[in-house]
């Protein structure tokens, strides 16, 4: 039987999205299953962890992803401890737009995943996010990190098996045109969109290219060389990205291949334009991937 949900949030919850229908704030006039923490990330990652060793309740706690430095040692600590918690990151790129360079993580996907024993999921859509959701939920050995976008993405078409294959933490989200990949594109989050318009574009110029979601590396990672192989042919050049810091995505591109990130900090402007302007568009993609063939 799966301990009782308790959550909380560094006062953002109706940003961050995590009250639902069973949501009763603790109060003194009485028990509760949510808790405002008010603007304390590291308090409310610290005691989320308490919660979860005491026993009998599973707590997860939300705030934006850029927040999460204030947590570190909070983060670092679940993972240490090997404790069920799982912390809840919204607004995860520089699409947060407006708010600027101070409000848009850049580095922190990536410095989430260097931290062992912790797993960290950044969905692309609705489908993603509820695995995710179920895998953190499910996992007994260590915390979980799940990233969520702010900007509205399409929903992506999958086949029972590549249902199942989500939870592995990569899968070929749509194959190459005919079979018989010329290339690869790697992408996650709010860039999986990018990825399959590419495919699209480089199709119709007679460039077949596998598109593969990679929700959590942390997973992917665990998975026996076979499954990693197959999702990932060595011999098969590979374009990665993210908007967030390049480093990470050369294990899986290697130096021949390609990544479309940002190893710089974000600008302030409407989310479209600040996307276009550091090269997330379908175009810079597709040039990319013409470069590695």
């Amino acid at each position: 039987m799966l301990p009782e949900l308790i959550g909380g949030s560094a006062d953002l919850a109706a940003s961050n999205l995590t009250l639902w229908s069973h949501s009763h704030p603790l109060a003194r006039a009485g028990g509760g299953n949510y808790i405002y923490f008010g603007v304390r990330e590291f308090g409310m990652s610290a005691i989320s962890n308490g919660i979860a060793l005491h026993g009998g309740l599973l707590p997860y706690c939300a705030t934006f992803l850029t927040f999460s430095d204030y947590a570190r040692n909070a983060l670092r600590m679940a993972a240490l401890m090997k404790q069920r918690v799982i912390f809840v990151f919204t607004h995860d790129s520089i699409g947060l737009g407006e708010d600027g360079p101070t409000h848009q993580p850049v580095e922190h996907a990536a410095t989430l995943r260097l931290i062992p024993h912790m797993d960290v999921w950044r969905p692309c859509d609705a489908t993603e996010s509820l695995v995710a959701w179920v895998a953190a939920i499910e996992r007994s050995d260590g915390p979980s990190s799940l990233l969520f976008t702010r900007q509205n993405v399409p929903a992506q078409q999958r086949t029972a098996a590549q249902l199942a294959d989500i939870r592995r933490g990569a899968y070929v989200l749509s194959e190459a045109r005919g079979g018989g990949a010329r290339a690869l594109i790697i992408a996650t989050g709010s860039e999986v969109a990018l990825a399959m318009a590419a495919q699209k574009v480089l199709a119709d110029e007679g460039i077949p290219v596998r598109v593969v979601s990679m929700p959590s590396t942390s997973v992917f990672d665990r998975q026996d060389a076979a499954y990693r192989t197959s999702v990932l042919p060595a011999a098969v050049p590979a374009v990665a990205v993210e908007a967030g810091v390049s480093d990470l995505w050369r294990k899986y591109v290697g130096l021949a291949g390609a990544v479309i990130g940002i190893d710089r900090f974000g600008e302030s402007a409407p989310a479209s334009e600040v996307f276009k302007f550091f090269g997330f568009t379908t175009e810079n993609v597709v040039k990319a991937v013409r470069q590695v063939l």
